[in-house]
């Protein structure tokens, strides 16, 4: 495995996912945050600190679960089911999913699938760390920590230092330890 940012990478990149966030939505009053489980939760944590510093004023950020929601449910290894924590009501907010690799899309659409379930929110937009490409259903991220074009058979690993006692992002053949 190959380091590709290391842990001053990763503050940086939250920062200005945050100022873009505060930007693109003129402040925080109707945005709610959610990180989807596992490592979309430190992401969204990350966010809701860097968040608060610059609007002066405390950021909750949530977890969205999209266990029951994948449509490889039968096909992948048994997924633990998480929390889902909602800090405020979804309707007409502007709900920020938080995730550390976008890569076929599946997963934001299972996301997408559970927010229904929870409420109608005025709109959805999508922060995160790594856009690897290879993309199977038309979904983008509105905000990227960084794009790094792979190959189907190279892996991404986000690590947080919050699940995996270090921070930072590698790729190659195989996942890291």
């Amino acid at each position: 495995m190959r380091q590709v940012m290391d842990g001053d990478d990763l503050t940086r990149v939250t920062r200005r996912i945050a100022h873009e966030i505060v930007e693109r939505n003129h402040g925080l009053d109707a945005t709610v945050l959610l990180g989807i489980p596992t490592r979309g939760r430190p992401f969204a944590d990350r966010l809701a600190s860097a968040l608060s510093e610059i609007e002066g004023k405390a950021v909750i950020a949530g977890s969205l679960d999209i266990g029951m929601y994948r449509d490889d449910i039968d096909t992948r290894p048994r997924t633990r089911i998480g929390p889902t924590d909602i800090p405020e009501d979804l309707d007409g907010k502007t709900v920020v999913l938080a995730d550390d690799v976008l890569f076929t899309g599946r997963t934001i659409r299972a996301a997408l699938d559970a927010l229904a379930d929870l409420g109608r929110p005025a709109a959805v937009q999508l922060a995160v760390v790594v856009d690897r490409g290879h993309r199977e259903l038309p979904i983008r991220a509105d905000y990227v920590g960084k794009n790094i074009p792979t190959s189907l058979e190279e892996h991404v690993s986000v690590r947080f230092r919050e699940i995996d006692g270090d921070d930072g992002v590698w790729i190659g053949k195989e996942a890291a330890s």
